[in-house]
């Protein structure tokens, strides 16, 4: 029985969506519209980048809490938006671990990092750890790790089931980067405003309590994923046992803070009936 929820997507003032919700153990539960259009993914590029950087962690490459970016900064700082970088420049803004800003600066520097410590181009090592043993075919994270890559629906329920249930990393691995990082640090949620504390793990936004928010209100504190100004989102619901990845080809605005909310609760709640 396909999920009817999803067929709200038709509704959206957009010219191109697409829609799946996923569980852990890779069923796909329902999908709606192309699921497998290229759609360019503004930040939703972010956890993709992000699962890159934990694999090279794990495979010794880095260090999390080693070096990178702005003096004192290190790995970590730069997953999780503390490192103090500016949102699209490459300047200290405020000491590393003082304020959530979020930057795109900060996954550039990442993928920088990673690729000299791994002697491999980004885009190509993501690839190979992430992309490729997940089967993303259609998938690329070629130029910015912070904003620049091209996926479609079908693509990201692979990733999302990964994430779910873990093969390419270690389950510890992916619960840290879903637990709080630097707890209590207040910043900017782009689109929602300032919020204290905007909180956020290793590349993964985390729900929390926070208010207003592009997951649904009926979303467990736990829920974690990102969305992009593509108008583009992809979260993951622990409690439920579900993710769900939306891509459109419309810039995120009024329209999307408008019917996101009630889609994903509408979602929810059939998954609950």
């Amino acid at each position: 029985m396909p999920l009817q929820s999803l067929a709200l997507i038709e509704n959206w003032p957009v010219p191109t969506a697409a829609a799946a919700v996923v569980r852990a153990d890779g069923t796909v539960l329902g999908t709606h519209g192309p699921v497998d259009h290229r759609f360019p993914l503004a930040s939703v590029t972010k956890p993709l980048a992000a699962y890159a950087v934990l694999v090279a962690y794990e495979e010794g490459a880095i260090e999390l809490d080693e070096p990178a970016g702005p003096s004192g900064a290190t790995v970590r700082h730069l997953l999780a938006h503390t490192s103090g970088l500016a949102f699209d420049e490459h300047r200290v803004t405020s000491a590393p671990g003082e304020r959530r800003l979020y930057s795109n600066a900060g996954f550039e520097v990442l993928g920088d990092h990673v690729a000299k410590a791994t002697d491999i181009p980004f885009a190509e090592y993501a690839r190979q750890a992430v992309l490729e043993p997940l089967g993303m075919t259609s998938t690329t994270l070629d130029g910015s790790p912070a904003k620049d890559g091209v996926s479609t629906v079908a693509d990201l329920a692979r990733f999302a089931a990964e994430v779910q249930s873990p093969r390419l990393l270690d389950p510890r691995t992916v619960a840290e980067a879903m637990t709080v990082q630097y707890p209590g640090t207040k910043g900017v949620l782009p689109g929602y405003g300032h919020q204290n504390p905007n909180d956020w793990g290793l590349g993964f936004e985390i729900r929390d309590s926070k208010s207003p928010h592009w997951t649904g209100s009926s979303s467990s504190p736990r829920t974690f994923g990102h969305f992009g100004q593509s108008g583009t989102f992809l979260w993951i619901d622990p409690d439920a046992g579900v993710a769900c990845a939306a891509l459109t080809d419309r810039a995120f605005g009024p329209w999307a803070i408008e019917v996101w909310t009630p889609f994903t609760d509408a979602v929810l709640a059939e998954l609950r009936g």
